[in-house]
């Protein structure tokens, strides 16, 4: 006899990343850049907003801010991430050769 496991709530689903066409060239990768920026933004502005929520002492959900904190995190060393492969992308083309 075998007890049913259902999902746990309270968990977003993680969202796919954003991937560009091949054909549509730079104004894509621009939109993307642009978007992650953007990404970086709010989830740092959602950060900020959740520990003054919580300093203020309108929230007494500490793990909600710590929460916020995290992933405002994770998205900017993502983007560090892409800004540094990029960087070395362009230097690898400037080195070349014409």
């Amino acid at each position: 006899m075998s007890l049913p496991i259902s999902g746990i709530a309270g968990f977003r689903p993680i969202q796919p990343v954003e991937t560009a066409d091949k054909t549509s060239g730079a104004g894509a990768f621009q939109s993307v850049l642009q978007s992650a920026i953007q990404r970086v933004e709010s989830s740092s502005a959602a950060a900020e907003s959740q520990i003054q929520d919580f300093l203020s002492g309108s929230s007494q959900d500490l793990h909600t801010a710590i929460l916020a904190t995290q992933s405002a995190q994770l998205n900017l060393d993502e983007f560090l991430q892409v800004r540094n492969k990029v960087v070395s992308a362009y230097e690898e083309i400037m080195k070349m050769q014409v």
